[in-house]
């Protein structure tokens, strides 16, 4: 019985988006210490912001400022964190609905052990130490000091300052970023201005009046409180308008994305490339309708049946159809423009995949007889290059295209 292998493999490649102004203001916000969502058709805030309701599709620019505190909603431990994850050590994953926010925000919540997270606790954001517009801006979530449960008290008062007084101007206008929204722990926060703001006092923001005042919102008064499915909620802030300027703002991101695992290509497969290792293709017979399929799965696909009969296949084979690559990929070391094709090897029905060297790339085309091309100590082709044969006949291979 042939050594069946593994091994690790890794497939990562940049995904670059442009943001718009919904997405742009949140990143950019985040680097300012700042938290945003947008107002929906129905009058509730989502955070994360989102470009269209998710109810009516509507296009939503009615951005609203939040705290950087909140409760958490429901939340699962992490015993054995992963590359790239938010901590290195052990975490809780939480959703966390800030406060004046009507959705949750997934991130990680430090803490030290399962038995210290649950449901309904009160956190706060800690911001990272460099910021520069991305969600990793929010370093992860930490309990907030002294707080449980309901939306008052100790911290949690103090930390909802930040939406109730930001000093020195700088929401006049709405032009410069929020500062300030670090939680000192004894119930007040650092106002813009360096003066201390501490908890229970009120102040007003623009025309928004405090908490506890009738407010006409959308048409609709409400007192102080908030209400979610038929549930009050007294003491919880209300969202701030916001107009989503900033100075510098986050136009575009790439966001790497990474998938690590342990491949097992099973036994048929690793009797195929034990015999590559050997410059020599394998592929298995189908006992039913005889096909030879190459690389080899273990079954036939059409039939459903186990296939065991080994049959090699090849050198040579024909291009059946093929694709030019413009784009250079990363960690690849070979100038475009290229061609990939599929290639029908001489005695299988199945035709596999492989680079096609040796002659100009507009030059390539369906038909093309092709052979391997083997580099010393390699367990695989590196390339396939032109025999020098007359092309194929097309009904030869139009079944395999």
């Amino acid at each position: 019985m042939p050594e069946v292998l593994t091994a690790p493999l890794v497939v990562e490649f940049p995904f670059t988006r442009s943001l718009g102004p919904v997405i742009g203001a949140f990143l950019t916000g985040l680097r300012e210490r700042t938290v945003l969502g947008v107002r929906a058709r129905d009058g509730r805030v989502v955070v994360p912001p989102v470009e269209y309701d998710p109810v009516t599709a509507d296009e939503l620019r009615d951005l609203v400022e939040v705290a950087p505190t909140g409760t958490v909603t429901t939340w699962a431990w992490n015993p054995s964190p992963r590359r790239g994850q938010p901590l290195d050590a052990p975490f809780a994953w939480v959703l966390v609905r800030l406060d004046g926010a009507d959705t949750a925000l997934l991130h990680a919540l430090a803490a030290p052990g399962p038995d210290a997270v649950r449901t309904g606790m009160r956190v706060r954001i800690r911001w990272a130490a460099e910021r520069t517009g991305a969600i990793t801006d929010i370093a992860c979530f930490e309990p907030a000091d002294g707080a449980t449960g309901g939306a008052t008290g100790g911290a949690t008062e103090g930390a909802a300052g930040a939406l109730r007084g930001e000093a020195n101007g700088s929401r006049r206008g709405g032009a410069g970023p929020l500062r300030g929204h670090n939680v000192d722990g004894r119930g007040g926060i650092p106002a813009a201005d360096g003066e201390r703001q501490e908890a229970g006092e009120r102040q007003k923001v623009g025309e928004r009046k405090a908490v506890g005042e009738h407010q006409e919102v959308g048409g609709r008064q409400e007192t102080g409180e908030r209400q979610e499915g038929g549930r009050q909620e007294a003491g919880e802030r209300q969202p701030v308008p916001h107009a989503g300027q900033f100075r510098d703002p986050v136009a575009g991101i790439t966001a790497p994305a990474r998938l690590d695992y342990t491949y097992a290509p099973g036994r048929a497969q690793s009797r195929y490339i034990q015999a590559l290792a050997e410059r020599r293709t394998l592929g298995e017979r189908c006992p039913d309708c005889r096909k030879v399929y190459v690389p080899p799965r273990g079954a036939c696909p059409t039939c459903g049946v186990a296939t065991g009969e080994q049959v090699e296949v090849g050198p040579r084979g024909t291009v059946t159809t093929f694709c030019i690559v413009n784009i250079k990929a990363r960690n690849l070391d070979i100038e475009v423009p290229y061609v990939y094709a599929h290639i029908a090897l001489d005695g299988a029905d199945l035709a596999l995949h492989a680079r096609i060297g040796g002659i100009p790339y507009d030059q390539v085309r369906m038909g093309l007889r092709v052979e391997p091309v083997w580099t010393e100590d390699a367990r695989f082709p590196d390339h396939y290059r032109p025999t020098g044969e007359p092309d194929a006949d097309y009904d030869s291979y139009k079944e395999l295209i």
